[in-house]
């Protein structure tokens, strides 16, 4: 069964599943960049497919990005 998300249940997963709070207050789809707040204070966007699969759930001053490969 496909899963929907919606903004709720978007929020919900980061309240349990990370420090950072959702700022967003609506979700069109897994494209969508959301606003976010880390918990250091700092504000960022991440698409809800990169925060929940990749587990990119801070902001790029406490979880920098990964170097590509190849570089």
């Amino acid at each position: 069964m496909n899963k929907r998300w919606t903004i709720e249940k978007i929020r919900e997963f980061s309240e349990k599943n990370s420090d950072s709070k959702l700022l967003s207050k609506e979700y069109h789809g897994f494209s969508q960049k959301l606003l976010f707040q880390c918990a250091c204070g700092n504000k960022f966007e991440k698409t809800f497919t990169k925060f929940n699969k990749n587990d990119q759930r801070k902001c790029d001053v406490c979880q920098p990005p990964k170097e590509p490969r190849g570089a």
